[in-house]
């Protein structure tokens, strides 16, 4: 007896899909139910783990069905842990070049922060490299086997061929691939530079690419390119820079693997010309050029899921699918024996040789083997040893939120939008389905079908148009763009049509052309094989889903992605930049560029996933037309319009603000998305205002150092403290209480304790401390640990890295110094507010009075001494306004003495006010310029209550006079505000003593309304 079908279980969206920060390891993920489709979080880093594709008897149904089946990569869950407990060894083996890149690429202060996705795969590949491959043992027990490394084998066809490491990283797109090929290539030069012997860092490195596009786009890679990674991302310390320029760089495709032509001599082609087959040590020539002699070479495959050997088909394609697997497989072979011949190219008597390859780091979204390729479709890479994937880079803000559909007037419990190809196909009649097309509905019908949907999605892109149009002058105007991903070229030609409005007709009639009402025509000559030449004529209507998409002679804003002219394109042979294939790839490379020739690109047409490389960021809408058979297919059709346009991290949060792509007909199940039902545009859809440097304001540039600490040298064992300026330290009775009165509790009432009947009070209090403590032992004891600051850490012998001493002589010479200042700051600064003298002696105020007076004991100049000195970051000793280019959704204030556009306001209006302010200060001919400390990375290092903090300053104000002012708005000040204060005022004189960058002044202003009297008093000083 037939079973009933089982009704699906519709997964349920999440109100927050982004759960952690883009530069911490993950701490949280999402967690779908089979049972309910709920989403819960959980407390923990998501386990590696794949969709694969399974075969199961569907119930009730009596055919084969395919479903999804998931299985955790053991190994790579294993290289997690031992890599994190590499990481907190302070990667011990390592060597001390890789220690010192990698502490400087973990660096929070960093102009640009490292995604932690991007640190920990440079991490695997180095740890499995430098550690486990070189033969050296961990101090730890690793959960990885070092049997598993044959895992890394890939070996070849051929049996006297040596095989290749290979190393997979899986990783988002969107996450930084380009980044961490970069850390890889720095972290190679730099160690082979002081090691050049050691063959684990090659001085040759070898990009390989699937395509044109992609090939253009790596070129960043190399290190003499004026707008090279290494120094946009602050990849490598200035002092190892030169490191780079020792090694060589060459980025190519995979069609350079393609065996010359016995009839090719010096790149042209003679009939008469028979060299015979291409030898190996000709390829590898032809092939590497200028990094022949360099092997062994690291290669690093860019959508290295095209590279692998293909295994014989145990079933029979047909149709369009046949084609295209075909095409990939040969892709993949050609990639692959090129690699091969590449690293069996190095010949060494008596022997097979030694290996042209030193390993290959393979780099891919979806490292996992397609349809077609002859292994089990979704299954993962065998060399798999680092997982990132979309999944995990939504939960930590990396790309876009998907929006899904989740109900509509249907009532279906799975709405119909989101199973859309479904949708299409139930109730298809026979005549529908086009023939010989494995029962296909025929193009018109899926459009019928579609429509629908398409025109509610096209609604919704309008609606964000719309507000782009609307953008002020300091917003984003990039305008948005939909994509639909369709099941042929028939599909697709339908949908463009409808789209732009754009038909290609031959041997046009006069009757033809009068059935387009107000077209515009374009005549053009298209060689047919055999025939000579046609005529063909395209005509331009009006798009009959939106006016936004209808194309013109003039301008294209829908365009189809014809994927067998952008093959020829890609593979740059004998193309020349005015064809239409090159002239195709230009419009598809740059879409949502300003001044590119994509930039006015709203919509685009293409037939099963968009060409690598595409890294347009304006994506807002997708739609589906076409089967989605596993959850692979999905990440790869959708995580090529899930980039991110702007990565600034929310202040108060720590994590990435949510971008949305609204998604119909792609069905996923396992990834955490937004909801969305009617049609009113959400505030996360409006364009965000762009804060920016502006070239034009280049006068009003502010330079300011980086300053991560202090030094001082005593001569003469001579400081001095200026008491008088310290902030003085109040005790707080009223928070630390000083006694304490009990009384029994027998009930509860109204939120209070409730008594009944005759009960005594008891009294608690500190007495026996006050008799036993003395208030001199207390100052004695706060002037040894001022005095342990200054002198070094008693148990290392190292000065504070906020605070270098350096001369000491003698520490009984400065410890009597130290307790004369404690003594006068606690006569005179001290506000006991009525309590007991050895009050201060609890942690808390001491903690504080040895903070502020340790802050500033300075070195005495008067006794010869010389001054208090900053000491800069070494990587970035400098800080500039030119630098600031960032994102926000919160209101912004436009500028005109600001070399930054905009001024962002915080929750209050203080800023608003302030800016106001300076603004007519400068028109007054008072303040030169300005502007606000918000991602300008002005902080100041200071320490409160033992913990290490950083203080930024509201605003840097440059007066007519020249004098430069650190601008605080604050309404109130309690103890750490007095602490940012004395943290200022240190690093003011620190700067000041230094000279290199003017005068500075700091200036705290508790009310706005008077900072153009308080700053009119600074600009009439003498500097």
């Amino acid at each position: 007896m037939m079973q009933a079908a089982k009704t699906p279980v519709p997964i349920q969206p999440v109100d927050q899909a982004i759960l952690c920060g883009p530069y911490a390891p993950p701490a949280k993920h999402w967690h779908y139910s089979k049972v309910t489709g709920e989403a819960q979080v959980i407390a923990q880093r998501r386990p590696a783990r794949y969709w694969y594709k399974t075969k199961e008897e569907a119930a009730g149904q009596g055919v084969l069905e395919l479903s999804e089946g998931e299985d955790d990569l053991v190994m790579v869950n294993q290289l997690r842990e031992d890599v994190a407990r590499w990481r907190d060894g302070k990667y011990d083996g390592a060597t001390d070049v890789t220690r010192q890149l990698l502490r400087a690429w973990w660096r929070e202060d960093r102009p640009r922060r490292l995604f932690y996705c991007q640190l920990e795969a440079v991490e695997t590949v180095i740890y499995l490299s430098e550690i486990l491959r070189s033969g050296r043992k961990p101090r730890f027990n690793p959960l990885f086997p070092l049997a598993d490394l044959g895992k890394c084998v890939d070996p070849p066809n051929n049996p006297d061929w040596l095989p290749l490491t290979r190393l997979g990283c899986k990783m988002a797109t969107g996450s930084g691939k380009t980044v961490v090929m970069a850390m890889l290539i720095a972290w190679a030069f730099c160690n082979r530079t002081r090691m050049p012997g050691d063959a684990r860092f090659p001085n040759g490195v070898l990009v390989c690419c699937p395509n044109l596009t992609v090939k253009e786009r790596l070129q960043v890679l190399r290190p003499d390119r004026a707008d090279n990674y290494y120094e946009q991302f602050d990849i490598v310390p200035v002092a190892m820079r030169p490191s780079l320029q020792l090694g060589k760089v060459l980025v190519t495709n995979w069609h350079a693997f393609a065996p010359e032509s016995e009839h090719v001599e010096g790149g042209k082609s003679y009939a008469v010309v028979n060299k015979g087959a291409e030898t190996g040590d000709a390829f590898a020539r032809r092939v590497l050029g200028d990094l022949y002699g360099r092997m062994p070479l690291m290669v690093l495959n860019d959508e290295a899921h095209h590279c692998y050997r293909p295994k014989p088909l145990e079933e029979r394609l047909s149709g369009e699918e046949a084609r295209d697997a075909e095409e990939e497989r040969e892709e993949a072979t050609v990639w692959i024996e090129g690699l091969d011949r590449i690293n069996n190219s190095v010949p060494t008597a008596g022997g097979k040789g030694k290996a042209g390859v030193h390993m290959c780091v393979d780099l891919s979204a979806t490292p996992f083997y397609l349809g077609g390729s002859g292994y089990v479709e979704g299954s993962p890479f065998p060399w798999l040893v680092s997982d990132f994937g979309l999944v995990d880079a939504i939960e930590s803000g990396i790309v876009k939120i998907p929006r899904l559909p989740v109900s509509d007037t249907t009532g279906r419990p799975d709405p119909k939008y989101f199973r859309l190809w479904k949708a299409i196909n139930e109730g298809l009649e026979p005549i529908e389905k086009e023939p010989g097309r494995a029962g296909k509905p025929k193009p018109h019908i899926v459009y019928r079908e579609a429509e629908a949907a398409l025109r509610q999605l096209a609604d919704q892109w309008k609606e964000r148009f719309d507000l782009v149009q609307k953008a002020t002058p300091g917003q984003e105007h990039v305008p948005p763009v939909m994509i639909i991903v369709c099941d042929n070229t028939n599909i697709a030609e339908v949908f463009f049509q409808k789209l732009s409005g754009e038909t290609v007709r031959e041997e046009v009639r006069p009757e033809d052309v009068e059935e387009v009402l107000a077209g515009e025509e374009e005549e053009v000559e298209e060689p047919v094989r055999g025939r000579g030449k046609k005529k063909t004529q395209t005509i331009f209507g009006q798009s009959e889903i939106r006016p936004e998409f209808t194309n013109t002679a003039q301008r294209k804003h829908t365009i189809r992605i014809d994927s067998k002219l952008l093959a020829q394109a890609e593979s740059g042979e004998g193309k020349s930049r005015q064809d239409a294939a090159e002239q195709l790839r230009q419009v598809v490379a740059t879409v949502g560029k300003p001044g590119q020739p994509g930039e006015h690109v709203r919509c685009v047409v293409s037939v099963a996933m968009l060409t690598e490389g595409w890294d347009a960021n304006n994506v807002t809408h997708i739609l589906g037309i076409r089967a989605f058979g596993s959850q692979l297919l999905c990440e790869q059709v959708v995580g090529r319009g899930l980039r991110r346009m702007d990565y600034t991290p929310d202040r108060e949060t720590g994590l990435l603000t949510a971008e949305y792509v609204d998604v119909y007909g792609i069905p996923f199940s396992v990834i955490p998305f937004k909801g969305r039902e009617g049609k009113q545009s959400a505030p996360e859809d409006r364009p965000k205002n762009h804060v920016q440097a502006l070239p034009e304001r280049k006068e009003m540039e502010l330079r300011f150092p980086v300053v991560e600490g202090y030094a001082f040298a005593l001569l003469r064992n001579k400081v001095v403290c200026d008491v008088d300026k310290v902030e003085r330290l109040e005790l707080e009775p009223n928070r630390e209480p000083t006694a304490t009165f009990l009384l029994p509790t027998v009930g509860y009432q109204e939120g209070r304790p409730s008594l009944h009947g005759p009960f005594e009070f008891t009294s608690q209090n500190r007495d026996r401390y006050y008799r036993e403590m003395h208030p001199q032992t207390i100052r004695f004891e706060i002037a040894r640990r001022i005095t342990d600051q200054l002198d070094g850490d008693p148990n290392t012998g190292q000065s504070s890295k906020k605070q270098r001493v350096m001369g000491l002589q003698a520490r009984h010479q400065l410890f009597p110094q130290v307790l004369r200042i404690v003594e006068q700051y606690v006569a005179s600064r001290v506000d006991f507010r009525g309590c007991h003298p050895c009050e201060l002696g609890l942690e808390k105020y001491v903690m504080r009075l040895v903070e502020r007076l340790g802050s500033n004991i300075m070195p005495d100049t008067t006794q010869g001494e010389p001054p208090l000195i900053p000491i800069l970051n070494h990587c970035k000793p400098m800080g500039t306004t030119a630098e600031v280019v960032f994102k926000t959704v919160r209101p912004c204030h436009g500028t005109q003495r600001s070399h930054i556009n905009q001024v962002v306001l915080d929750t209050d209006t203080w800023e608003a006010a302030a800016a106001f302010r300076l603004e007519n200060l400068a028109l007054r001919g008072i303040v030169d310029c300005y502007a606000r400390n918000d991602h300008l990375d002005l902080v100041i290092p200071y320490e409160f209550q033992g913990v290490d903090h950083g203080y930024e300053p509201d605003f840097i104000v440059r007066l007519k006079n020249g004098l430069r002012v650190l601008l605080e708005i604050k309404g109130f000040a309690d103890e750490q505000t007095r602490q940012k204060h004395a943290a200022a005022r240190k690093w003011v004189t620190a700067v000041n003593n230094w000279g290199e960058q003017g005068r500075w002044e700091f200036h705290p202003c508790f009310d706005p309304q008077t900072v153009e009297a308080e700053l009119t008093k600074l600009a009439a000083r003498q500097i």
